[in-house]
């Protein structure tokens, strides 16, 4: 009995140094996982820390293995806390050891997923850096596109420059032009202006300065009854006369004008306000003002005065010189107009 007892004994003390040594052993390949993890995830966080914004997708990726590697701590801490339930149950050291070997079991296979888990993200983290690189050489690609194009801006902006320089230059002589030419259109005036004095002048010397012909700013006015019978467009024989006068100061004056001034003779064809009857050839004053217009123009052609120095209009009753209501008015009002102007 004494003997079998000291066996026992001794086989109990004997149980327990290979119990300690599978704990530490145990604790030994924990520590060194959570060394592999820490060690990994140092490395990771000082790789990734080195990037900046255009590797937010790797960012991502390491947030998941920083997750995992805390799955793992987790895990590990569980792993302690049952070794220290173990050590408060030393009685049931065999279930107890049973259990852990399950735990380490475990433990190991996913050591080795977080392994193959490194491994993987490794393999993508280089992938990133080759992307990265990629990025990093079309943001060279980019620069050096934009210095290219920074160069041309600069190249046309100096060209603009010289544009507007040259604009300025032209609007200055536009300008000048313009100033010259309004000297000249003021001296044209001037001379059209004398040449018109001079040809009413001769006109009022020709025609006797009579009553129903006289000059009313800058046109020479004959009344109608002095060319036209009442409602008529040809001119009688008295209105010829005083026309082949006037042909006559026409053609001396035209000598006298310069070519490069450009004249003509308006006719301006008036009439009063007063209706034609609906059995006349002409509709309304309109047509008549106009017809008498033109046959003093014809009249003054067959004289020899150039076509091309006349021109005909015709303005009905609708410029008058007199808007009272009455016989004297209207017959004011009935007229033929000249105007010497430039074309």
């Amino acid at each position: 009995m004494a003997l079998a007892r000291g066996r026992r004994r001794d086989r109990a003390v004997d149980y327990w140094p290979g119990f300690v040594d599978a704990l530490a052993t145990l604790l030994l390949a924990i520590m060194f996982l959570l060394s592999v993890f820490v060690l990994a995830q140092f490395f990771l966080s000082r790789e990734i820390t080195s990037r900046d914004a255009v590797l937010d997708r790797l960012n991502a990726q390491v947030n998941e293995l920083t997750q995992l590697l805390a799955l793992e701590r987790s895990n590990v801490q569980d792993a302690e806390d049952q070794i220290a339930s173990l050590r408060a149950s030393l009685a049931e050291a065999e279930a107890e050891q049973s259990r852990l070997e399950q735990i380490l079991a475990s433990g190991a296979g996913r050591s080795q997923a977080a392994q193959v888990r490194i491994q993987t993200l490794t393999g993508e983290l280089e992938e990133e850096r080759q992307v990265s690189q990629r990025a990093l050489s079309q943001v060279e690609l980019l620069n050096q596109q934009i210095s290219a194009l920074r160069q041309q801006i600069g190249a046309l902006e100096a060209a603009l420059e010289v544009s507007e320089q040259r604009d300025q230059e032209s609007r200055a002589k536009i300008a000048d032009l313009g100033r010259r030419l309004n000297v000249a259109l003021a001296q044209r005036v001037q001379e059209l202006n004398r040449y018109r004095s001079d040809f009413f002048g001769r006109l009022r010397e020709i025609l006797s300065d009579r009553e129903n012909i006289r000059i009313v700013g800058d046109r020479f006015v004959f009344q109608s009854e002095v060319l036209f019978a009442s409602g008529a467009t040809e001119i009688n024989e008295r209105g010829r006369e005083e026309m082949q006068k006037l042909a006559g100061a026409i053609l001396e004056l035209q000598k006298e004008i310069p070519p490069e001034i450009n004249w003509v003779l308006r006719v301006d064809g008036h009439t009063d306000n007063v209706p034609l009857s609906g059995t006349g050839r002409y509709r309304d004053n309109w047509e008549l003002s106009a017809a008498r217009a033109i046959a003093v123009v014809k009249f003054l052609i067959e004289q020899g005065v150039p076509a091309e120095r006349l021109v005909a209009a015709g303005f009905g009753e609708y410029q008058p010189l007199e808007t009272a209501d009455t016989a004297e008015a209207r017959a004011r009002n009935r007229r033929i107009e000249l105007k010497l102007t430039e074309r």
